[in-house]
């Protein structure tokens, strides 16, 4: 069941009206759709925060509109202010259970590895994966079990299981997670003081110099 948000319709999106909606704890929002006109609304900021801090970002809500009216919508998009970091705008899409939709999930490596038991390291160097699913199906998470990893193994995108839930859009090849081997103490190599030694008796380059961040509102 999707988690309800109450809302209100804002027919005025003049500057002084969103300031004052925003002053009053709400934030101001649109919602889009294929096909249909977008609704401006207004829905309190806290409550939208935590509804998406319980249900993930990928969730589906109901916007309970003053009136009787009620859609149900992803948020598609959002606006912070970059000092006080308060949400100052909201993009909401309408979505149709039965239709597919393009998100990011998050990955989750679960356990520790066998080679990490060994002095391994676990790098994970993919964090979310695009699936394509119904709103339904959108998991919150993909795990993957790192526990009979060895030092040198890797899980890339093709290695996940298929599912009827959703598709993996990512390139197969793509690395999600590696266990590198034990970091090795640094030993000069035969040649190497000499080399170190050449690199002390180089002239100082001399003058060598190096040179070196609004908002939409509706």
């Amino acid at each position: 069941m999707a988690a309800v948000i109450q809302a209100k319709e804002r027919p005025d999106t003049r500057n002084s009206v969103t300031k004052t909606i925003r002053a009053e704890g709400f934030v101001p929002a649109v919602v889009y759709g294929k096909g249909k006109e977008p609704v401006t609304i207004s829905v309190e900021s806290m409550d939208l925060v935590k509804k998406v801090r319980d249900e993930g970002r990928n969730a589906v809500f109901s916007l309970q509109i003053e009136g009787g009216k009620s859609l149900d919508a992803m948020l598609y998009d959002y606006q912070k202010d970059s000092i006080k970091q308060d949400l100052t705008h909201i993009d909401f899409y309408l979505v149709d259970m039965s239709t597919e939709v393009d998100v990011e999930v998050t990955i989750n490596i679960d356990g520790e590895s066998k080679g990490e038991k060994e002095g391994g390291v676990l790098q994970q160097t993919l964090h979310t994966l695009n699936i394509r699913t119904t709103p339904n199906k959108i998991p919150d998470e993909i795990t993957i079990a790192s526990a009979e990893l060895d030092i040198g193994d890797s899980v890339t995108v093709g290695d996940l299981k298929t599912t009827q839930d959703y598709e993996i859009l990512d390139d197969d090849e793509s690395t999600i997670v590696t266990v590198l081997p034990p970091q090795q103490a640094d030993v000069p190599e035969v040649g190497e003081e000499g080399a170190a030694a050449d690199e002390q008796a180089e002239p100082e380059l001399i003058n060598d110099k190096s040179e070196g961040e609004g908002e939409n509102e509706e």
